[in-house]
Protein backbone atom coordinates (compact mmCIF):
# COMPACT_ATOMS: atom_id res chain seq x y z
CA UNK A 1 0.00 0.00 0.00
CA UNK A 2 1.64 3.59 -1.33
CA UNK A 3 1.68 5.82 1.56
CA UNK A 4 -0.65 8.04 1.06
CA UNK A 5 -3.37 5.13 0.84
CA UNK A 6 -1.99 4.18 4.06
CA UNK A 7 -2.61 7.33 5.67
CA UNK A 8 -6.14 7.67 4.36
CA UNK A 9 -6.91 3.94 5.52
CA UNK A 10 -5.09 4.62 9.16
CA UNK A 11 -7.15 7.91 9.57
CA UNK A 12 -10.71 5.80 8.67
CA UNK A 13 -9.58 3.75 11.30
CA UNK A 14 -9.07 6.17 13.53
CA UNK A 15 -12.10 8.00 13.10
CA UNK A 16 -14.46 4.46 13.00
CA UNK A 17 -13.90 4.09 16.83
CA UNK A 18 -12.60 5.88 20.35
CA UNK A 19 -9.36 3.73 20.65
CA UNK A 20 -7.48 1.60 18.39
CA UNK A 21 -4.71 -1.07 19.72
CA UNK A 22 -1.04 -0.64 18.04
CA UNK A 23 -1.26 -4.02 17.33
CA UNK A 24 -4.56 -3.93 15.47
CA UNK A 25 -3.67 -1.29 13.44
CA UNK A 26 -0.43 -2.64 12.00
CA UNK A 27 -1.85 -5.95 11.51
CA UNK A 28 -4.93 -4.03 9.31
CA UNK A 29 -2.71 -1.89 7.84
CA UNK A 30 -0.26 -4.93 6.96
CA UNK A 31 2.95 -2.98 8.25
CA UNK A 32 5.05 -2.97 11.23
CA UNK A 33 4.30 -1.03 14.46
CA UNK A 34 7.55 1.16 13.57
CA UNK A 35 5.45 2.28 10.58
CA UNK A 36 1.92 2.51 12.21
CA UNK A 37 4.10 5.35 14.55
CA UNK A 38 5.79 6.63 11.42
CA UNK A 39 1.81 7.37 9.77
CA UNK A 40 0.59 8.43 13.42
CA UNK A 41 3.32 11.44 13.40
CA UNK A 42 2.48 11.95 9.65
CA UNK A 43 -1.23 12.52 10.76
CA UNK A 44 -0.41 14.64 13.46
CA UNK A 45 1.60 17.17 11.47
CA UNK A 46 -1.30 17.54 9.11
CA UNK A 47 -3.46 18.71 12.38
CA UNK A 48 -4.63 15.56 13.66
CA UNK A 49 -4.79 15.79 17.22
CA UNK A 50 -4.07 11.72 18.25
CA UNK A 51 -3.33 10.59 21.82
CA UNK A 52 -1.40 7.47 22.66
CA UNK A 53 -3.32 5.24 24.80
CA UNK A 54 -0.98 3.20 27.76
CA UNK A 55 -1.74 -0.10 28.92
CA UNK A 56 -0.95 -3.47 27.76
CA UNK A 57 -2.79 -2.77 24.92
CA UNK A 58 -1.63 0.43 24.15
CA UNK A 59 -2.33 2.31 21.06
CA UNK A 60 -3.91 5.36 19.86
CA UNK A 61 -7.33 7.27 20.10
CA UNK A 62 -8.12 10.60 17.48
CA UNK A 63 -8.97 13.16 19.94
CA UNK A 64 -10.42 16.85 19.67
CA UNK A 65 -7.77 19.70 18.27
CA UNK A 66 -7.70 23.38 18.11
CA UNK A 67 -8.59 23.27 14.85
CA UNK A 68 -10.48 21.49 12.19
CA UNK A 69 -8.35 18.78 10.27
CA UNK A 70 -9.58 17.40 7.04
CA UNK A 71 -12.23 15.00 6.99
CA UNK A 72 -12.90 11.54 5.75
CA UNK A 73 -15.89 10.24 4.82
CA UNK A 74 -17.24 6.77 3.87
CA UNK A 75 -20.01 6.73 0.77
CA UNK A 76 -23.19 6.96 3.21
CA UNK A 77 -21.84 9.44 5.67
CA UNK A 78 -20.77 11.41 2.38
CA UNK A 79 -24.74 10.95 0.77
CA UNK A 80 -26.36 11.42 4.71
CA UNK A 81 -24.02 14.82 5.35
CA UNK A 82 -25.35 16.33 1.98
CA UNK A 83 -28.88 15.48 2.67
CA UNK A 84 -28.70 16.86 6.12
CA UNK A 85 -26.99 20.37 4.73
CA UNK A 86 -29.74 20.46 1.87
CA UNK A 87 -32.16 20.41 5.14
CA UNK A 88 -30.42 23.31 6.68
CA UNK A 89 -33.13 25.96 5.52
CA UNK A 90 -36.18 23.84 6.84
CA UNK A 91 -34.15 23.31 10.43
CA UNK A 92 -35.21 27.21 11.89
CA UNK A 93 -31.26 27.58 12.53
CA UNK A 94 -29.97 30.98 10.71
CA UNK A 95 -27.06 28.21 9.36
CA UNK A 96 -28.38 28.63 5.68
CA UNK A 97 -25.68 30.43 4.24
CA UNK A 98 -23.42 28.11 6.18
CA UNK A 99 -24.60 24.83 5.18
CA UNK A 100 -24.60 25.98 1.38
CA UNK A 101 -20.71 26.69 1.28
CA UNK A 102 -20.24 23.66 3.37
CA UNK A 103 -22.36 21.83 0.67
CA UNK A 104 -20.73 23.08 -2.02
CA UNK A 105 -17.00 22.53 -0.45
CA UNK A 106 -18.38 18.67 -0.25
CA UNK A 107 -19.94 18.26 -3.79
CA UNK A 108 -16.44 19.75 -5.19
CA UNK A 109 -14.52 16.80 -3.64
CA UNK A 110 -17.14 13.95 -3.94
CA UNK A 111 -16.11 10.84 -6.60
CA UNK A 112 -18.68 10.78 -9.46
CA UNK A 113 -20.54 7.84 -8.35
CA UNK A 114 -21.52 9.77 -5.37
CA UNK A 115 -21.68 13.27 -6.66
CA UNK A 116 -24.77 11.61 -9.14
CA UNK A 117 -26.17 9.88 -6.34
CA UNK A 118 -26.39 13.45 -4.15
CA UNK A 119 -27.43 15.33 -7.28
CA UNK A 120 -30.47 12.65 -7.86
CA UNK A 121 -31.96 13.63 -4.55
CA UNK A 122 -31.52 17.85 -4.89
CA UNK A 123 -34.99 18.66 -4.25
CA UNK A 124 -35.61 22.18 -3.06
CA UNK A 125 -36.64 23.27 0.57
CA UNK A 126 -38.33 26.09 1.04
CA UNK A 127 -36.84 27.83 3.99
CA UNK A 128 -39.44 27.85 7.00
CA UNK A 129 -41.55 31.19 7.55
CA UNK A 130 -41.25 30.91 11.78
CA UNK A 131 -38.40 33.16 13.06
CA UNK A 132 -34.79 31.93 12.80
CA UNK A 133 -32.86 31.21 15.44
CA UNK A 134 -29.27 33.08 16.06
CA UNK A 135 -26.39 30.16 15.74
CA UNK A 136 -24.85 31.90 18.74
CA UNK A 137 -28.06 31.83 21.00
CA UNK A 138 -28.41 27.73 19.79
CA UNK A 139 -24.59 27.02 20.88
CA UNK A 140 -24.89 29.49 24.52
CA UNK A 141 -28.09 27.57 25.00
CA UNK A 142 -26.51 24.46 24.76
CA UNK A 143 -23.24 24.98 26.51
CA UNK A 144 -25.03 25.48 29.61
CA UNK A 145 -26.99 22.76 28.83
CA UNK A 146 -23.98 20.93 28.36
CA UNK A 147 -21.99 22.33 31.90
CA UNK A 148 -25.17 22.67 33.72
CA UNK A 149 -25.04 25.67 34.75
CA UNK A 150 -27.83 28.31 35.32
CA UNK A 151 -28.52 30.45 32.48
CA UNK A 152 -29.79 33.83 32.71
CA UNK A 153 -31.51 35.47 29.58
CA UNK A 154 -34.09 38.41 28.23
CA UNK A 155 -37.12 36.90 26.97
CA UNK A 156 -40.11 38.60 24.49
CA UNK A 157 -40.20 39.55 21.35
CA UNK A 158 -40.52 42.36 18.82
CA UNK A 159 -43.03 40.31 16.87
CA UNK A 160 -45.67 40.02 19.63
CA UNK A 161 -47.00 43.45 19.71
CA UNK A 162 -43.99 45.26 20.86
CA UNK A 163 -44.08 43.35 24.35
CA UNK A 164 -41.03 44.23 26.54
CA UNK A 165 -38.63 41.48 27.32
CA UNK A 166 -38.15 40.17 30.42
CA UNK A 167 -35.11 38.68 32.42
CA UNK A 168 -35.15 35.00 33.64
CA UNK A 169 -33.15 32.75 35.29
CA UNK A 170 -32.97 28.50 34.49
CA UNK A 171 -31.77 25.78 34.96
CA UNK A 172 -31.13 24.42 31.37
CA UNK A 173 -31.62 20.86 31.15
CA UNK A 174 -32.71 19.53 27.50
CA UNK A 175 -32.88 21.83 23.67
CA UNK A 176 -35.58 20.50 21.92
CA UNK A 177 -36.11 20.79 17.83
CA UNK A 178 -40.13 20.72 16.90
CA UNK A 179 -41.71 22.11 13.56
CA UNK A 180 -38.68 24.02 12.90
CA UNK A 181 -38.75 25.91 16.36
CA UNK A 182 -36.34 24.98 18.71
CA UNK A 183 -37.52 25.16 22.30
CA UNK A 184 -35.29 24.77 25.76
CA UNK A 185 -36.64 22.49 28.54
CA UNK A 186 -35.63 24.31 32.15
CA UNK A 187 -36.71 24.67 35.57
CA UNK A 188 -37.48 28.46 36.25
CA UNK A 189 -36.11 29.45 39.23
CA UNK A 190 -37.79 32.39 40.18
CA UNK A 191 -41.32 30.75 39.40
CA UNK A 192 -40.17 27.72 40.69
CA UNK A 193 -41.76 25.03 38.07
CA UNK A 194 -40.61 23.71 34.58
CA UNK A 195 -40.79 26.56 31.81
CA UNK A 196 -40.74 25.62 27.69
CA UNK A 197 -39.03 28.80 26.22
CA UNK A 198 -38.37 29.47 22.30
CA UNK A 199 -34.56 30.18 21.16
CA UNK A 200 -35.79 32.46 18.53
CA UNK A 201 -37.03 34.86 21.73
CA UNK A 202 -34.23 34.51 23.96
CA UNK A 203 -31.34 37.02 24.38
CA UNK A 204 -28.44 34.96 26.91
CA UNK A 205 -26.63 37.00 29.25
CA UNK A 206 -23.10 36.52 30.31
CA UNK A 207 -21.71 35.28 32.71
CA UNK A 208 -23.71 32.25 33.29
CA UNK A 209 -24.59 31.42 37.00
CA UNK A 210 -23.56 28.79 39.37
CA UNK A 211 -23.49 24.75 38.51
CA UNK A 212 -26.85 22.69 39.41
CA UNK A 213 -27.76 19.26 40.23
CA UNK A 214 -30.45 18.02 37.48
CA UNK A 215 -33.87 17.44 38.11
CA UNK A 216 -36.23 15.10 36.92
CA UNK A 217 -38.03 15.91 33.62
CA UNK A 218 -42.02 15.18 33.60
CA UNK A 219 -41.96 11.41 31.98
CA UNK A 220 -38.10 11.53 31.47
CA UNK A 221 -37.77 12.60 28.30
CA UNK A 222 -37.58 16.03 27.03
CA UNK A 223 -39.05 16.02 23.58
CA UNK A 224 -42.26 13.94 24.81
CA UNK A 225 -42.66 16.45 27.82
CA UNK A 226 -42.10 19.25 24.99
CA UNK A 227 -44.81 17.52 22.98
CA UNK A 228 -47.32 16.67 26.46
CA UNK A 229 -47.28 20.32 26.86
CA UNK A 230 -48.31 21.19 23.50
CA UNK A 231 -51.30 19.04 23.78
CA UNK A 232 -52.04 20.67 27.10
CA UNK A 233 -50.70 17.86 29.41
CA UNK A 234 -47.99 18.38 32.02
CA UNK A 235 -47.22 14.67 32.38
CA UNK A 236 -48.18 11.92 29.31
CA UNK A 237 -47.78 12.93 25.92
CA UNK A 238 -51.35 12.50 24.94
CA UNK A 239 -54.26 14.59 23.83
CA UNK A 240 -56.48 14.89 27.15
CA UNK A 241 -60.12 14.64 25.18
CA UNK A 242 -60.04 11.92 22.62
CA UNK A 243 -63.21 10.82 20.55
CA UNK A 244 -64.46 8.65 17.13
CA UNK A 245 -66.58 9.55 14.27
CA UNK A 246 -67.98 8.05 11.69
CA UNK A 247 -68.06 9.66 7.65
CA UNK A 248 -69.56 9.80 4.99
CA UNK A 249 -66.24 10.23 3.28
CA UNK A 250 -64.03 7.46 1.89
CA UNK A 251 -60.46 6.44 4.05
CA UNK A 252 -58.40 7.72 1.02
CA UNK A 253 -59.53 10.79 0.73
CA UNK A 254 -59.36 11.70 4.41
CA UNK A 255 -56.23 10.24 5.30
CA UNK A 256 -54.03 12.54 4.17
CA UNK A 257 -55.50 15.24 6.35
CA UNK A 258 -55.51 13.07 9.61
CA UNK A 259 -52.23 13.94 11.28
CA UNK A 260 -52.03 12.22 14.76
CA UNK A 261 -54.93 10.34 14.41
CA UNK A 262 -56.16 6.80 12.93
CA UNK A 263 -58.32 5.99 10.24
CA UNK A 264 -60.16 3.00 9.61
CA UNK A 265 -61.66 2.18 6.29
CA UNK A 266 -65.50 0.71 6.50
CA UNK A 267 -66.19 0.58 2.71
CA UNK A 268 -68.98 1.91 1.09
CA UNK A 269 -67.29 5.48 1.53
CA UNK A 270 -67.24 5.76 5.16
CA UNK A 271 -64.92 5.44 7.40
CA UNK A 272 -63.69 5.75 11.14
CA UNK A 273 -61.64 8.42 12.03
CA UNK A 274 -60.16 8.28 15.97
CA UNK A 275 -58.26 11.81 17.06
CA UNK A 276 -57.31 14.09 19.72
CA UNK A 277 -57.26 17.12 21.17
CA UNK A 278 -56.77 19.83 24.16
CA UNK A 279 -60.79 20.27 24.48
CA UNK A 280 -63.88 18.80 22.96
CA UNK A 281 -64.94 21.98 21.40
CA UNK A 282 -61.70 21.76 19.68
CA UNK A 283 -61.75 17.91 18.53
CA UNK A 284 -65.50 18.86 17.16
CA UNK A 285 -63.91 22.12 15.30
CA UNK A 286 -60.53 19.57 13.77
CA UNK A 287 -63.51 16.75 12.55
CA UNK A 288 -65.69 19.25 10.78
CA UNK A 289 -63.20 20.25 8.58
CA UNK A 290 -63.47 17.44 6.70
CA UNK A 291 -66.88 18.81 5.01
CA UNK A 292 -68.61 15.63 5.17
CA UNK A 293 -71.92 14.49 7.11
CA UNK A 294 -71.33 12.42 10.13
CA UNK A 295 -72.92 9.70 12.07
CA UNK A 296 -71.94 9.12 14.63
CA UNK A 297 -69.76 10.63 17.53
CA UNK A 298 -68.02 9.39 20.62
CA UNK A 299 -68.22 9.57 23.57
CA UNK A 300 -70.95 11.77 24.69
CA UNK A 301 -69.02 14.83 25.78
CA UNK A 302 -67.78 15.18 21.99
CA UNK A 303 -71.66 14.94 20.23
CA UNK A 304 -71.80 17.58 23.14
CA UNK A 305 -69.36 19.65 21.81
CA UNK A 306 -71.15 19.09 18.26
CA UNK A 307 -74.00 20.44 19.90
CA UNK A 308 -72.55 23.80 21.04
CA UNK A 309 -71.06 24.31 17.99
CA UNK A 310 -73.87 24.13 15.87
CA UNK A 311 -75.81 26.20 18.10
CA UNK A 312 -72.97 28.89 17.94
CA UNK A 313 -72.79 28.49 13.89
CA UNK A 314 -76.87 28.73 13.39
CA UNK A 315 -76.21 32.29 15.38
CA UNK A 316 -73.64 33.77 13.26
CA UNK A 317 -76.22 32.35 9.83
CA UNK A 318 -78.95 34.19 11.79
CA UNK A 319 -77.13 37.91 11.91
Amino acid sequence: MATTDRLLALLSLLQARRDWPGAFLSERLAVSARTVRRDIERLRELGYSIAAVKGPDGGYRLDAGAQLPPLLFDDEQAVALAVALRMAASSGADVEEGAARALGTLRQVLPSRLRHRVESIDVAVAPVASARVDPATLLAVGDAVRARVVLRFDYGSSDHGGRPTSPRRVEPHAVVARDARWYLVAWDLDREGWRIYRLDRMTPRVPTGPRFALRRIPGDDAAAYVSARFKGSDEADAWPCIGRVVLRAPASAVAPFVRDGVVEDLGEDRCRISDGAWSWIALAAAFGRFDAAIETAEPAALAEAFDRLGRRFADVRSR
